[in-house]
């Protein structure tokens, strides 16, 4: 199989079969990374094939599958993590070389190791095209607000750093609180990560917002107003969802109005973050309260819609609605075509990197619960689909943490902290 070596560190190839892994070992490669998606040709081996092949000749063996017009950061971070974790050279590839040498490339330019003036001399010399590159890099400096993205493995959470460059006011969106059910064990790592990335970065926290009262982690939004004293925010309908578990809870003392927050957003509400103007959807289906927030270019919409390959989010919760799910995505997906959508978790289907930002052209071309389906189709799939899952493993613990804003409950004579579940309620 022949590749192109880049430098000591990378070379790249096309699609190699089952021999071509074996050179790859005799030629002293110690890993392969597939950034080719499956499913692109009829004859293409595949990621599993092609793992399969990785572990038979002694390579270690990474997937980060992207299309070449839909490259985003997390894409680029996963391929640089792939390279760091092999234990030698690493030949990467897709079909014909050129993603994988974009995906590096890339990656050199956004650590600074190389300027974005020089990408289409350096893929020439290699003999690739790296246009598309450019593009990239392009499209990338005009676009606002920036976005630092923190997935939270334990849960498949992604919580964001949303920050206006003019005035280095920032907002943090859908943070995490750290929770073990096994141990009982709550912390602040995650939270505290975001913390020191908006210290490093010079920021100033504007806002603290929820899109939803989540079921399956615990909120870190008031561990982080009580860190940085800026307001905490959700939409006006938690009011909703705190009624319908308070009978589920028996929960008589729990206040129903809201005023765990400091400020409730209803659909329409703007609001700014430094200069940068923030408009609020209200997007039910997934839960009673679900909203979505749009600033500039970028909408956070939280488990509406995951990336194209992972589909939507189940309804199936107290208060969910598959026909309401269905009527907030149409709304999202009224939006511009290149407006960038930041979802709220990702679950990595086929033990690909994780993902979380894709674009409203992108859902329409290609989300395999959305593109081609009219409503009809999509409810009767996803009530099919959420007869099959389980509840999360955390919902009863986390909701009653997270309809008090990411209170834990007060700690009791004897100094602890205890969490109430209810039995056979759901």
């Amino acid at each position: 199989m022949t590749s192109v070596k880049v430098n000591e560190l990378i070379s790249v190839a096309g699609q190699p079969d089952a021999a071509g892994f074996a050179a790859f070992a005799a030629q002293g490669f110690a890993a392969v990374i597939n950034a080719r998606p499956d499913g692109e040709e009829p004859e293409q081996p595949g990621n599993t094939s092609e793992k399969v092949s990785a572990s038979a000749v002694g390579l270690s063996y990474s997937f980060v599958p992207v299309k070449g017009t839909e490259i985003t950061e997390a894409d680029i971070r996963a391929f640089q993590a792939a390279m760091a974790q092999a234990k030698g050279p690493v030949v990467a590839h897709c079909k014909s070389g050129t993603r994988a040498l974009m995906l590096y490339v890339l990656g050199e330019v956004l650590d600074g190791r190389m300027k974005p003036g020089d990408v289409e001399a350096f893929g020439q010399n290699l003999g690739f095209d790296l246009a598309g590159a450019r593009r990239f890099l392009e499209k990338r400096a005009g676009q606002v607000p920036h976005v630092k993205a923190f997935f939270e493995p334990r849960t498949c959470s992604v919580q964001y750093v949303v920050s206006d460059p003019a005035t280095r006011r920032c907002a943090i969106i859908d943070p995490v609180f750290d929770f073990d059910e096994m141990s009982g064990a709550t912390g602040a790592a995650n939270a505290d990560a975001i913390l020191a990335h908006i210290k490093s970065e010079g920021l100033t926290v504007e806002w603290i917002l929820d899109t939803h009262p989540h079921a399956d982690h615990f909120s870190a939004a008031h561990y982080l107003h009580e860190k940085t004293g800026a307001p905490t925010a959700i939409g006006v309908h938690v009011t909703d969802v705190q009624t319908l578990w308070k009978e589920i809870y028996n929960w008589p003392a729990l206040k129903t109005d809201g005023s765990q927050w400091d400020r409730l957003f209803a659909d329409g509400d703007t609001f700014e973050i430094g200069a940068l103007k923030v408009r609020v959807m209200f997007s039910p289906g997934h839960t009673l309260a679900s909203i979505t927030y749009v600033i500039g270019d970028a909408a956070f919409v939280h488990d509406t819609v995951f990336t194209p390959d992972s589909g939507t989010a189940r309804t199936d919760f107290p208060g969910g609605s598959a026909t309401a799910l269905w009527h907030s995505i149409q709304a999202i997906l009224s939006l511009p075509e290149e407006t960038r959508l930041f979802s709220g978790h990702d679950y990595q289907p086929g033990g690909r990197h994780p993902r979380w930002e894709s674009t409203v052209a992108a859902q329409k071309r290609a989300n395999l619960h959305i593109a081609g389906i009219d409503e009809a189709g999509f409810v009767a799939l996803r009530q099919a689909r959420d007869r099959t899952l389980p509840k999360p493993k955390l919902m009863l613990h986390a909701l009653q943490v997270n309809i008090r804003g990411g209170r834990l409950p007060e700690p009791e004579g004897n100094g602890r902290r205890y969490l109430k579940i209810p039995l056979d309620a759901l």
